[in-house]
Order: structure tokens, then sequence, then C-alpha cells
């Protein structure tokens, strides 16, 4: 595909990605041409919308209904104290555009859902801790042939997941997920969280959409687990469940 040439403020702007290989100005211009949508803007859509706005991607969907509220700020990074009450998706794009102006940034003040996952995002990053939700969008791009990444984070620890659905259909969210569970779900709220572990997992589902944009990523399925407390990294290797409510 052929793409416009990068304006001398966008050469110096990118020109760290210009200097790799695997991205060059091919892989920028790849970037600036896609389309990411982040459902979640808290704790790990803070890192994740902050990153790929600066890494260029051409436009990004924010999807959140919430306000910022004072006990957010420990961890969600794009806001002040001075944003308190407004919607977090208006006040995310007040920080984001300033960042790169070159970007579009569409807001959703809502929950996410299918009117707005069928906006032809090339790659959904789940920033949620709502199964619901989760199960949506795991659902809606594995039919659709969307990457998709989910991401969790508690106290000291972190998981992040993706899904190669545009060329991989082994593995979904839903054979992972504990439908029958009689147990509390537990979040932020209920359990508390280290601000910097949602930075760490948060930066790496950046790191991951950024990788399914350039057609680099090779780990479908694989889940990463992270132990902030004593620095330890853990990769898991999922099966397909047979009887998978989402793509079985």
């Amino acid at each position: 595909m052929a793409y416009a040439p990068l304006s001398n403020e966008q050469l110096l702007r990118y020109s760290r990605h210009l200097l790799m290989d695997g991205v060059g100005l091919d892989g920028q211009s790849q970037l600036m041409n896609s389309h990411v949508l982040i459902a979640g803007l808290g704790g790990l859509g803070s890192p994740v919308s902050s990153y790929l706005a600066a890494a260029g991607v051409g436009r990004l969907s924010l999807c959140d209904h919430d306000t910022v509220e004072l006990s957010n700020l420990q961890r969600q990074v794009i806001y002040t104290t001075a944003n308190i009450g407004q919607l977090k998706v208006d006040s995310a794009k007040e920080t984001l555009m300033p960042l790169n102006p070159n970007i579009i940034i569409d807001c959703y003040p809502q929950s996410v859902t299918k009117g707005i996952l069928n906006q032809g995002a090339d790659v959904v990053v789940d920033c949620t801790d709502n199964l619901d939700s989760k199960l949506l969008m795991n659902k809606f791009c594995y039919q659709n042939g969307i990457d998709y990444i989910s991401a969790s984070a508690m106290g000291w620890e972190g998981q992040v997941i993706g899904f190669d659905f545009k060329k991989n259909r082994t593995i979904c969210y839903g054979c992972i997920s504990n439908f029958d569970s009689k147990d509390q779900v537990l979040t932020c709220t209920n359990f508390g969280v280290l601000g910097p572990i949602l930075g760490v997992i948060g930066s790496l589902q950046a790191l991951t959409a950024i990788k399914m944009l350039l057609g680099k990523f090779n780990s479908h399925g694989e889940m990463q687990c992270y132990d902030g407390l004593n620095n330890r990294w853990l990769n898991l290797t999922l099966e397909r469940r047979k009887k998978c409510d989402q793509c079985g």
C-alpha cells in the first residue's frame, strides 16, 4: 500500500522509530494509517492511550462512561486534580491532543457497545474491569477478525493476553473465563492495586497493539503474568475450551 510522505515535522517526531529495524518509514506510515479502540480509560487505559498517541497511531477511539474522581489519581496518570468531575474521555483527549496533534481522537462517553466496536478498528484494547464488556469485545473481535488485547491488574500483579483473530481462531478470551464462579469478583475498587503495576501492564498492552499493527505479533493466546512484588514474569500457553460459549 502506498502512503503519503511524512512531513518534516513527522520525520523528526518519529525519528527514533524510523531508525529501527521492524518499524522504519513503512512501519511508521502503517501506524499513522491505523485505528485502535481503547475501552476503559483508567489505570490501564492511561498508559495505553498515551503511548499509542505518542507512537502516532492515526486514529484512537476512546470509550469510557465514567468521570474523573479523586481516588483515580493514585494510578490514572493522564488526569490531574483539575480534571475531577470531567468525563474521562474528554479529559483524556485534552491531554493527548497536545501530545500529538497529528492524530484523530473519537470520544464515546459510554460503556462499549457493538455499535462502537463496528467502527472499523484494527485492534481493540480492553482496559476494562468488567467481565461482560470483555466477553462482548472478545466475541465481536473473534467473529469479525479484529485483533484483541485484554489485561487486568490487582494488588502487586497483572496479566496481559493478546489474540490475533485476523489469522488465528484457536483460542479466545471466553476459553479462559470462569463463568460459573461463585466467588466475589475482585477489582481495584475492592482489592486495591499499586499504580506502577498498571503502568507496566498498560505499557505491555500498548506494545502488543503496536506489534499487531506492524505484523510482528506472534503470541496468540499466550498470557503474560507479572508479579511485581517478587519481580517475576510467567508466560502461560493456554488451550482452547471445546465447549466455549464464545468460540466453541
